[in-house]
């Protein structure tokens, strides 16, 4: 156990993606070791589901918003509002850390130490699924996010490859340090395995490439389902022929859906961890991921991967599983096994490692501030 831990965290979310499943697994971890947290929301209000989650986390607090969030198009009014609201629940609640999920607010005038995770960032995107720099409209992105990582006085990142890409973006990192996300799926009955293929995603996302795995189903003998939200933020539905859209689901409902699929599918242009694969997974599905790095770092050879932009070899990878049932079990044991890496403990632990890194470096910097006599309190006049 670290020799220092805060007894109230200040932490943000955002609410549209994998950051808030992220962000509600640490509560429930850091429950356990008495921590309560302030979580500050934004990008959209909560969902009934969303709120159903976090009922049974008694040291939670939610202080929900609207606000934009950084990597949204004409934000920048938002994020500076945004950023006076935060200041203002941390004088509030005088947390012992604040703990932030995006880059730009790490430059606010904090009284207390800061952390900044990077789950994504447009910069290392537009390489991933555009093929090249982000264009010239992203330069306050690109400016404000640096500010902000470089204010920080810790950096974790998911996976190393995500370090990687912030260190080559935004330059040193201070106290950089790569904690893997997790997921806790309840043990469930073991189900039949049903003739269907599954994807969880933000389905207009062009980073999870759904419309690649839309163009193989039409060349597979099983269905595919889609799960997830296919309203982008600017109203633009994602939507194409040969699939099944299942919409917004519940965690309970989602963990059901991969306990009944047989193969999980994402063909990923640019995943710096990714949850869902993590959830079927442990719910017993074989995987077919992009083959991109970060997707390698984290499922080794537990799963099948293709390059992400092949609907054929898409197509063909989906097929083998399909056709082989035994090449099938044999990678959903894979993925399984390769799982249990990747435990709310062990995320949990990481953290208060980091967590106790900075408290103690405060109270280091407090011990070695020059004392003040009562002469320098109350200087003579003359």
């Amino acid at each position: 156990m670290p020799s220092l831990v805060p007894h109230r965290i200040l932490m943000t979310t955002d609410t549209i993606g994998g950051v808030w499943t992220y962000a509600i697994e640490l509560c429930r971890g850091l429950q356990d070791h008495g921590i309560e947290v302030i979580l500050a929301t934004m990008g959209r209000p909560l969902l009934p589901a969303q709120w159903e989650q976090v009922r049974g986390i008694p040291t939670l607090t939610i202080q929900e918003s609207s606000y934009a969030l950084e990597w949204m198009d004409n934000a920048w009014a938002d994020v500076d509002q945004a950023g006076q609201w935060l200041l203002e629940l941390e004088a509030k609640f005088q947390p012992d850390l604040i703990h932030l999920n995006a880059y730009v607010h790490g430059a606010l005038l904090w009284k207390a130490p800061v952390l900044v995770v990077g789950h994504l960032c447009v910069l290392s995107w537009c390489r991933a699924v555009k093929g090249g720099e982000a264009p010239m409209r992203w330069n306050t992105y690109r400016r404000r996010a640096k500010l902000g990582v470089q204010a920080a006085d810790a950096v974790v990142a998911p996976t190393g490859w995500m370090l990687f890409q912030l260190e080559r973006d935004y330059g040193a990192l201070p106290r950089p340090c790569v904690i893997s996300n997790s997921r806790h799926v309840p043990q469930g009955p073991d189900l039949t395995r049903e003739p269907w293929i599954i994807t969880i995603c933000r389905l207009w996302d062009e980073a999870k490439n759904a419309a690649v795995l839309a163009a193989a189903a039409a060349h597979l003998t099983w269905p595919v389902k889609l799960v997830g939200d296919a309203r982008a933020p600017d109203g633009i539905v994602a939507h194409w022929p040969n699939v099944e859209f299942l919409g917004f689901q519940s965690p309970d409902a989602v963990i059901d859906l991969c306990r009944r699929a047989s193969i999980f599918a994402l063909p990923a242009r640019y995943e710096p961890f990714g949850l869902a694969p993590l959830e079927a997974a442990q719910a017993g599905c074989a995987l077919v991921l992009g083959d991109i790095p970060s997707l390698r770092e984290i499922w080794s050879d537990a799963a099948l991967y293709v390059p992400p932009n092949d609907q054929t070899a898409l197509a063909a990878a989906l097929q083998s599983l399909i056709a082989d049932p035994s090449r099938r079990e044999h990678y959903a044991a894979a993925a399984r096994q390769r799982a249990r890496l990747y435990t709310p403990e062990k995320t949990t632990h990481g953290y208060l490692e980091v967590y106790s890194e900075l408290l103690e470096n405060r109270e280091e910097l407090k011990t070695d501030l020059p004392s003040i006599t009562s002469d320098q309190q109350h200087p003579a006049t003359h």
